[in-house]
């Protein structure tokens, strides 16, 4: 089973993470929490471990109607939340990859029928998004 959507760009890494930030806001989707991997491996592991890994961010989007409901249904699946959205290249990649954690890991995880409505939504949402950032390069 493949656990996320992925899209990939001929576009540089910093303009692709502006283009994945406006397309999850055109879907509803708003930014909780942003984590800048290599700037956190710089920091506790050297210079070498941040270039290994590259430009690699990870952004914690929520869509809050999908995540209510969603808490609502079974408030164990805030462990899940809020869906992670990576926006990566290393240095020697020719494309920079945006991949989102598909929504129907959670279906696979709970037996709440409400769950797998709010994935499907969330799902469509995300795919939308990652469309819009590969139409960016197009």
């Amino acid at each position: 089973m493949t656990y996320t959507l992925t899209t990939t760009v001929d576009l540089p890494w910093a303009e692709v993470l502006d283009h994945t930030r406006a397309a999850l806001s055109a879907q509803g989707f708003g930014i909780l929490t942003e984590i800048n991997v290599r700037s956190t491996f710089e920091a506790k592991l050297g210079t070498e471990a941040a270039d290994a890994v590259g430009d690699y961010v990870i952004l914690g989007a929520c869509n809050p109607a999908l995540a209510s409901r969603a808490l609502a249904a079974e408030p164990e699946i805030g462990a899940l939340l809020p869906c992670n959205v990576v926006v990566r290249r290393n240095k020697s990649a020719e494309l920079t990859t945006v991949e989102a954690i598909d929504p129907q890991t959670m279906v696979q995880l709970s037996a709440a029928p409400a769950v797998k409505e709010i994935a499907d939504d969330a799902g469509a949402r995300l795919r939308k998004a990652l469309a819009e950032v590969g139409d960016a390069a197009k």
